[in-house]
């Protein structure tokens, strides 16, 4: 099996060297590393180029990042890794055992590190299929024919691309939850306590329920936030 691993980049100098090593830990042969970045102004360029991996540059858009990596993958299965976040070890032999359960596509829970530890709570929630629960933040694969059949990430938003492309694969079925945890930093809540950003992740989800403009509930959720 071969993976295409894309990571989505803005000034990532403090994690993406540590990542790169986490992911070629095992079966590195069957892996391609994509770095797509956003403009960074830090070293993190410098740093992934000294990996010798394909780095592309794209504008500040998770969405369009995404999809660029996406395009340029070499291999069927796609797997889409946030810079601060560090899935399980074995992340290749379970997206094996998505494929073998005739899943196309599979994400984890969360575990943060770190943090307040009213953290354990929202742990505690994403072992459900519900979308509140789910966020990029846990990592996901997701063959590349079933990505585009659905079109890939919706590049008019500007914040939560990841759910539209979710909800379809929860709704089909096509999702496996793996019960392992990936490890996601708490960085936001060095300036902020729990409860202010789970205020403002409630607020930004309702409004994506409601149909507001992405730009604003990014507008409004920065607004909350430190």
């Amino acid at each position: 099996m071969k993976i295409s691993i894309i990571v989505p980049t803005l000034n990532e100098s403090a994690y993406i060297g540590r990542l790169i090593l986490h992911l070629l830990a095992k079966h590195p042969q069957n892996k391609e590393i994509i770095i797509v970045d956003g403009g960074s102004t830090d070293h993190t360029i410098a740093i992934a180029k000294s990996f010798n991996l394909q780095v592309q540059s794209c504008e500040t858009s998770r969405a369009k990042q995404l999809n660029l990596g996406a395009s340029l993958a070499e291999h069927p299965n796609l797997y889409f890794v946030h810079a601060d976040t560090f899935p399980p070890i074995d992340f290749y032999e379970d997206i094996q055992e998505a494929i073998e359960k005739g899943k196309a596509a599979m994400c984890y829970r969360s575990e943060f590190v770190d943090g307040p530890w009213l953290l354990q709570l929202n742990s505690f929630f994403t072992r459900f299929n519900w979308l509140v629960s789910r966020g990029g933040d846990q990592s996901l694969f997701i063959t590349k024919t079933k990505f585009n059949e659905l079109g890939g990430f919706n590049e008019d938003m500007k914040v939560m691309e990841e759910y539209p492309l979710i909800k379809t694969l929860l709704e089909s079925s096509a999702i496996y939850l793996n019960p392992k945890k990936i490890k996601i930093s708490t960085r936001k809540y060095q300036n902020n306590s729990w409860l202010r950003v789970s205020r403002a992740n409630y607020i930004a989800f309702r409004m994506y329920q409601k149909g507001e403009d992405t730009a604003k509930i990014k507008e409004c959720y920065n607004a909350l936030l430190k």
